[in-house]
Parts: structure tokens; sequence; C-alpha cells
């Protein structure tokens, strides 16, 4: 039988697909700005999750768990410079949320 655990586990694997296959051209500060949280913001949790079990991970493998390849490969690949108007709508979000 399958528990949540397995099927919590598969849909974070596909919104991890979904994020870096499909969609690599979405900026993390896109995501901060309509949703509150980003890739990096996932692998902080990964860690999180990984701490709570008793397995030590430190930023760059969670980040590497979530991207699936080492950070500097992924920024170096697909992360943009910030736009001004991506700067300005971040503050934006930033203040209304906290």
């Amino acid at each position: 039988m399958v528990d949540t655990v397995q099927l919590e586990a598969a849909a974070f694997r596909r919104l991890l697909r979904h994020l870096n296959e499909q969609r690599p051209d979405v900026q993390n500060i896109d995501l901060m700005i309509l949703a509150g949280f980003c890739r990096n913001c996932l692998a902080d949790w990964y860690r999180e999750a990984a701490a709570e079990a008793g397995l030590a991970m430190d930023k760059e493998q969670a980040r590497e768990a979530v991207y699936g390849m080492p950070f500097a490969e992924w920024m170096a690949l697909h992360q943009a410079e910030a736009t001004p108007e991506q700067l300005a709508a971040f503050e934006a979000a930033r203040q209304r949320h906290g």
C-alpha cells in the first residue's frame, strides 16, 4: 500500500523536475515575488528535513539535491542578473508579506 510520504515524495520530485527541466527559465527572484519561495528555499527546507532525520547536510549538498547539479553550474547555465524591475517587485512583495 502506498502511504502519504511516498505520494508527497513523488509530488516533490515532480515539482523539482518541472522547475529544473521544463522551466529553468523561471528565475528564483520571480518565484519569490509570486510565491514567496524559490529553489533555494526548497534546498533549505530539504537540509532542515535532513537535520531533523539526523543526517548531516550542508547548504551546497542540499542545493545540489534540489537543482540536480552543483549550484554554481546551475547559475552559470540559467541564472540571469535581476533587473531593476524584478528587484523593485521583490522588495514590494517582501514588504507586503514580511
